[in-house]
């Protein structure tokens, strides 16, 4: 019987594995637990040092995507391999000290939780990405109705149970802490240290958060389209207004409506409008038709000691 899984997506991190294997060794000694590795299609030597640390140690699982499937496909592919009672999720940077996973499990125990996530007071990474990582905090208050207190960091412990539930989703765009909190609300955090990155550079762009804010606005959420549909109702009543305006400055004010500058504007306005709202419905349909043509999360193309 496993106790402790810990998932760990790779991505371009050949430096930073080894180190990662010793310290998650050291901090759970006396517990029975395995270390999974999911490389994501890794471009430098993440898959060898995975592949030496599966030689040596049978405790470590190594598995590797045919082609890059972004993080949250990696981890749900290594949700579907963990046996513990309890299941980790981590980075692969050393951000997220192995040290804490036992903090975070006694925590969920403790307070009879399902998922755990650490709190990070103090983040240690470029401004933009804390940036990003507070507009998606907004985000997933208003659209999936996160707990306002609640920080949904990719640092995080839950139930076997919980792991098994949100590993059976098979949509192509995953988003793993929305799928937790479809599955539960006994949900809880703890505060840990952030720590900084043991070696090499973030590969955490732009484009890969605004990907996922995306994902939260549309992959579990009917929001954006009806935000998208008020707006279109506040534009559309606002002309009626302005149109009635116009009509009562030309039949009892006796005054001439200048049309240039009202016609430019208007077109503007509700042309914007308009694109925007056959954005937010394209974005849908798009997902749908990904999603009916069974467009994969993600393809293994190894495993070892699985």
């Amino acid at each position: 019987m496993v106790e402790i899984s810990v998932v760990v997506p790779v991505y371009n991190s050949e430096a930073c594995l080894e180190e990662l294997a010793r310290q998650t060794a050291d901090a759970l000694r006396g517990h029975t637990c395995e270390l999974i590795f999911v490389d994501d299609r890794s471009s430098d030597s993440s898959w060898h040092v995975i592949r030496s640390l599966c030689a040596q140690n049978s405790s470590v699982v190594g598995v590797r995507l045919r082609k890059n499937a972004g993080q949250d496909s990696a981890i749900l592919c290594g949700l579907r391999r963990a046996h513990g009672a309890f299941v980790a999720v981590m980075d692969d940077d050393l951000q997220h000290s192995p040290y804490d996973i036992l903090g975070l499990h006694a925590q969920c125990v403790a307070h009879d939780w399902d998922v755990c996530y650490a709190h990070f007071l103090l983040k240690k990474q470029v401004w933009w990405k804390n940036a990003g990582s507070w507009a998606n905090d907004k985000l997933a208050n208003w659209v999936i109705g996160k707990p306002k207190d609640l920080y949904l960091s990719p640092f995080k412990i839950m139930r076997k149970e919980i792991a098994d539930e949100v590993a059976r989703y098979t949509g192509a765009f995953p988003y793993v802490d929305g799928l937790i909190l479809n599955v539960t609300h006994t949900v809880g955090q703890t505060e840990i240290e952030h720590q900084a990155r043991f070696l090499g550079e973030s590969h955490y762009t732009i484009r890969k958060s605004v990907l996922v804010f995306l994902r939260v606005a549309t992959g579990f959420s009917v929001v954006p389209l009806r935000l998208a549909a008020c707006v279109g109702g506040v534009c559309a009543v606002c002309g009626f207004g302005l149109a009635f305006f116009y009509l009562l400055q030309h039949f009892f004010w006796d005054r001439r409506v200048e049309g240039w500058t009202t016609l430019v504007i208007l077109q503007l306005v509700i042309g914007g409008l308009l694109l925007f709202s056959v954005g937010v419905v394209g974005e849908y349909v798009g997902r749908l038709y990904l999603n009916s043509n069974g467009k994969p999360q993600s393809t293994v193309k190894e495993v070892i000691n699985g």
